[in-house]
Parts: structure tokens; sequence; C-alpha cells
């Protein structure tokens, strides 16, 4: 598959041109100003990855961030972590991500919350940066790897912009030990051809060579699990309410968490949480 196809078919699984104006139409159901909004209002739609704020604050509480750095949002999505990290840690963000629809929403919604004085959204392959070298004090990245089909370019673009000292701070999905094949669709991708999840061995590797030196690491796929688990088992009692994430991946989310939830109980994957440093 070339990049462009690759990249079009990437877009197409994220979100649809209407995104903005279904979100819009949802908050104005229940009840919210679109156009004057808080993060918690809008948390149910607001971080589209395991674990939710929580995991998310995890690994933000870990990096030691000093009020004002400059952090890179590799894979960004509609800019809920950068939002976090705006409002809970007073960072300057640069969200990146490839999908136009999700960096239309990311504007939106950092504006209605008030934070996009210090916030820059950008639609961008993370393969190839619209940024200058060693400008970012730190990149973060929470299942975005899994969707670059050259890693390595990926890392190589991230040394080239992140300072040295500079810190990379993961929240990846990765290849479990369980070798059978993946129940798809799960969120990140329909099918295989789309999916580019790595064994942790390579993976690391990956980082070394491009001139990273590993910090900390920890397998954190029971948490992940018990949360899938819980959230799943409201799913099912129809315990949800009108913001969730079928507005932005359609009825097909039902199907792509329970699948999720197999995957990670029978370990095809797993999720760890890691800090690198530029050397």
């Amino acid at each position: 598959m070339n990049p462009t196809d690759h990249t079009q078919r990437l877009i197409q699984h994220y979100a649809d041109a209407n995104l903005v104006h279904r979100l819009r139409e949802a908050l104005i159901a229940e009840g919210d100003n679109p156009d004057a909004l808080s993060c918690d209002q809008i948390a149910p739609i607001d971080q589209l990855h395991l674990g939710g704020r929580a995991a998310s604050r995890q690994l933000a509480d870990k990096a030691g961030f000093i009020p004002g750095q400059q952090v890179l949002d590799l894979g960004c999505g509609t800019g809920g972590t950068s939002r976090l990290l705006l409002d809970e840690y007073g960072v300057q963000v640069i969200g990146v991500d490839i999908t136009p629809a999700f960096i239309e929403t990311a504007v939106w919604l950092t504006q209605a919350c008030g934070l996009h004085p210090r916030a820059k959204f950008i639609c961008a392959d993370a393969q190839q940066l619209p940024l200058e070298a060693e400008s970012v004090d730190a990149i973060w990245s929470q299942h975005t790897l899994m969707n670059l089909p050259n890693l390595e370019a990926g890392l190589a673009e991230a040394a080239r912009v992140l300072k040295p000292g500079g810190q990379l701070l993961l929240h990846e999905l990765l290849q479990g030990e369980n070798p059978a094949p993946l129940d798809f669709p799960v969120p990140w991708a329909d099918e295989a051809g789309t999916s580019h999840l790595r064994p942790q061995q390579a993976f690391e590797q990956a980082l070394s060579a491009a001139g990273f030196t590993l910090k900390r690491s920890e397998d954190i796929s029971q948490q992940a699990l018990a949360w899938r688990q819980k959230h799943r088992a409201k799913e099912a009692r129809g315990q949800t309410g009108i913001l969730t994430p079928q507005l932005i991946f359609g009825p097909r989310f039902i199907q792509m968490g329970k699948n999720l939830l197999d995957n990670l109980a029978s370990d095809k994957v797993r999720l760890v949480e890691a800090i690198w440093v530029k050397s």
C-alpha cells in the first residue's frame, strides 16, 4: 500500500467530515452550549484511549512538566489530552493529527473550553512533522504509534523535533504474546492491513536506534483490561448517555470495544506506559 492510500484509509477509519456538526447537535441535546464548555462536560468524548483521563493523568504526573513547556501531542485526535495538559499542567501544546475532522474538532472544543491561547493544532502526518528541529520540550504519544506503517520514520521525526534531554511519553498498544490474529474491528483499525502493532522488543529496539534511552516502563494491561470491562458492562446495560465514543466511530464502536476487550484478555495486545529520553 502506498502512503497516500494508507493516509486515506486512516482518515476514513477515524472520522468523517460531519463530526463537528454531530457533536454540536449532541451537546445541544444534552442542554449544553457548544461554544462554552468545560473539560468535565465533554469528558465522555474527549479521550479516545484505554483508561480515559485517569490514564492520562497517571502518565502526566510522572512527566514532571514545568508550566510553560512546549509539548507536542502526537496523534492528538479531538484534543482531549491536549486540553487536559493545558488545563491541569500549565503547559503549551501543539497537537498534530492526520485526520482533518479531528483537528477541526480539537480547535473548536479547545476554544469552547477557553484554552486556545496556549494551543495550536496542525493537520499533518507524524512521519513528516512541519516543525523545526529541537523545538519542543516533550512529546506525548497515546495510542498513536500503532497507526504508523513506518515506525522508524515516525521515531526519527520525534527525535528531530525534540530538544536534547526531552522526554517521549508513551501510552501505547503493542503486540501480546498470543500469536493468534486480532479480532477486528478495533478502535484503531478495521482490518489487519491498517494495524501496525509491534512486539515490545522490536518496539524498544526501534526507540533505541532512533536515539532514545529508556527511563521507565510499565505493563499496564491488567489496569486497562479492568477499565474496559467496566465500560463494556455499562454499554451492555445501556447505561451510557448521549455523549459516547459512538458519536465519533458510529454504532461499530460497540463491536470495536468488545474486540479490544477480547484482544486484551487473550494477550493478543498489551498496553505499555513508558518514558524515553532523547540522548
